[in-house]
């Protein structure tokens, strides 16, 4: 799943902004500053007649809190009210509703926003990937996992510098037992983006898939390394600590290793 972006960016047509992208950009600067002084203004906005601008930042605000339920509402009628006033911008908050209700564990109310914004046919290029991203997020979710392959394909090749892609992919190959795609994917993640815990992660668990433990404790020790305290980080010491455990052992713990930490 991609993160739900805050879309801190001011916005802007013609190089000049509306009283309404004005007051977005205000009630959008106030999350990290002031995230209940941001919820009474979009609070105030909307009791005022606000727009899709004014559900759009609830919807931010919400999603900052954790609160996803709400986050879905207010971006899915920020979605509704655009495609109303035929707003190109009706496509990315579907999206964001998409990303809301996945977030809440509700795969089947994402993909019915995602369909939505395909339906709307406005997005393209890699934003076109990373909506066929999401979808594949939730269809792995649902356990659809051979179309999750199809979208994952798409996204891959509609955005190919986006190294979640890869990552997510090869993490489904792997659990699919197809270990050559999973290692050619997790390759082009970490040339993507070297520094980065998850990819360490799910390299050392494709290593360690294939019985190369060496290679395996290295990519973990890296997830380590590279973020220490965060959950990869605990993840990896945990193969670790079940490797450790296999060698002292002398083979007999050799069936568990590989197996899916969770990521």
């Amino acid at each position: 799943m991609t993160i739900i972006p805050l879309l801190l960016a001011t916005l802007q047509i013609g190089g000049e902004m509306s009283a309404e992208q004005i007051r977005f950009n205000y009630c959008m600067s106030l999350i990290d500053e002031n995230i209940q002084g941001a919820r009474n203004e979009a609070s105030r906005w909307i009791m005022e007649g606000g727009s899709q601008y004014a559900q759009q930042c609830m919807g931010n605000i919400q999603a900052a809190g954790g609160y996803w339920n709400a986050a879905e509402a207010a971006f899915l009628l920020a979605a509704q009210q655009a495609s109303d006033m035929k707003d190109d911008r009706a496509a990315r908050l579907y999206v964001q509703a998409g990303n809301a209700a996945l977030a809440a564990g509700r795969p089947d109310d994402a993909l019915a926003h995602f369909d939505a914004a395909l339906e709307l046919d406005s997005l393209a290029g890699v934003e076109l990937g990373e909506l066929r991203l999401d979808r594949a997020s939730a269809l792995v979710t649902r356990g659809d996992a051979e179309a999750a392959r199809t979208e994952f394909d798409m996204a891959q090749a509609l955005a190919p510098e986006e190294p979640l892609a890869w990552l997510l992919s090869a993490t489904l190959a792997r659990r699919q037992g197809d270990l050559e795609r999973a290692q050619a994917d997790i390759e082009i993640a970490a040339k993507l983006d070297p520094r980065n815990a998850a990819t360490a992660l799910e390299a050392g668990n494709i290593a360690a898939m294939a019985g190369d433990y060496t290679v395996a404790r290295r990519n973990w020790e890296q997830a380590m390394a590279i973020d220490p305290k965060a959950p990869q980080a605990d993840a990896a010491r945990a193969q670790i600590a079940q490797l450790d455990a296999y060698e002292r052992e002398d083979g007999t713990e050799q069936s568990k290793m590989g197996t899916d930490p969770g990521t």
